[in-house]
């Protein structure tokens, strides 16, 4: 999906394909013309700054979108997945573990990972993984009950598929 959003945008409209991105890593819809936060519509200007982009650009992006049947029936049904705890973590006294992997299709990424932490006493309290076909540079993040282990951080390295790991 990716592939096919930087075909039609990424060669001659690099800045389209910055409000694209943004989109997918917002959760955010192209419909009615506009772009929207599940019900909620986002002034074009917003999202334009946000993108680092003109308004103008941002309505050639929704045009474009909405223009190619593909992109505007996976744009018009985005929706955000809810609150993430990544970034209050730290005043939550919860620990995160983000992971990159060689190849994100790879199968059991997710399932050894979870059970590393389990075993290590950590409870689970949050899961998100990018989906590998809509993210860029896709990343699976979990969020534990309490900080995680630096001697966790070369077991996870062995999983595997990863690439890389990043604990806070």
């Amino acid at each position: 999906m990716w592939n096919k959003i930087q075909e039609l945008m990424g060669q001659h409209h690099p800045e389209r394909l910055r409000v694209a991105r943004l989109c997918i890593e917002n959760g955010l819809a192209v419909r009615d013309d506009g772009i929207y936060l599940n019900r909620i519509e986002i002034p074009t200007a917003r999202i334009a700054r946000a993108a680092g982009v003109d308004r103008r650009t941002v309505a050639e992006t929704v045009r474009m979108i909405q223009s190619d049947t593909g992109l505007r029936d996976i744009f018009e049904r985005f929706q955000s997945a809810g609150l993430s705890l990544k970034g209050v973590a730290k005043q939550l006294s919860l620990g995160v573990v983000e992971i990159s992997a060689r190849d994100p299709k790879d199968i059991g990424i997710l399932a050894s990972a979870s059970k590393l932490l389990a075993d290590a006493g950590i409870s689970i309290r949050q899961a998100q993984v990018d989906d590998p076909e809509l993210s860029p540079e896709p990343k699976l993040t979990l969020i534990g009950d309490k900080s995680v282990p630096g001697h966790l951080i070369p077991e996870m390295l062995k999983i595997r598929g990863v690439a890389r790991v990043s604990v806070y």
